[in-house]
């Protein structure tokens, strides 16, 4: 008897057709849901990596807070919303100890840090610092991190049981105590959640 070969009929090559179809909407679906999710998870990470060298710098930065010694009858600190503005302490090899203004802000989305000449004058420091809380300093400052909605703070004063909002405390009266805590709060544009961060004020 002869050998019958059977073809597939135009019914069951569009079924199988079909079939394939589907297996690879579902596939591409998943693939373009994995990549999506993998770029908003890269962009996150890149974000919460800016926030922590961000924090890694102002750490610095606060602990090396000026003193009533080495800045007599002046703050050292001034905390509004979405700016900060210290004077630290500058130390280098065969250098005398001198005094820098540091400003952070938040601007359109933006976090930059400025710092001005480091002196020992404390006249051309006070022109700095009123320089640095009036927004009219020269030195554009540094980018330290973009999409940043909001920068909130509070503060620990000496001799209270409780933090303090930075719009209470302000500048202070020129021989008040200082500050010995600053807690700082990063929230990123279209976040609630903000990452917190505390900080030991005059720590060196």
């Amino acid at each position: 008897m002869r050998n019958r070969q059977r073809g597939l009929t135009l019914v069951e090559l569009l079924v199988a057709i079909s079939i394939l179809g589907l297996v690879a909407v579902i596939g591409w679906r998943g693939l373009d849901s994995i990549a999506r999710s993998r770029t908003v998870l890269t962009a996150d990470l890149e974000q919460t990596r800016g926030m922590q060298l961000t924090f890694a710098q102002l750490q610095s930065d606060c602990a090396q807070l000026a003193n009533a010694i080495t800045l007599p009858n002046r703050a050292p600190l001034m905390a509004v919303a979405n700016g900060l503005t210290l004077v630290r302490t500058v130390y280098a090899d065969n250098q005398p100890t001198r005094l820098q203004v540091i400003s952070y802000r938040v601007l359109d989305g933006k976090l930059t840090r400025h710092e001005s000449v480091a002196t020992r004058d404390l006249t051309q420091l006070d022109t700095f610092w009123l320089a640095a809380i009036n927004d009219t300093e020269i030195n554009p400052g540094l980018l330290l991190q973009t999409g940043v909605a909001t920068m909130t703070m509070r503060i620990w004063m000496p001799g209270t049981i409780d933090w303090q909002p930075a719009a209470v405390v302000s500048q202070g009266a020129a021989n008040a105590a200082a500050p010995t805590g600053l807690e700082v709060v990063l929230i990123p544009q279209g976040g609630t959640d903000g990452i917190r961060k505390i900080f030991l004020l005059g720590a060196v």
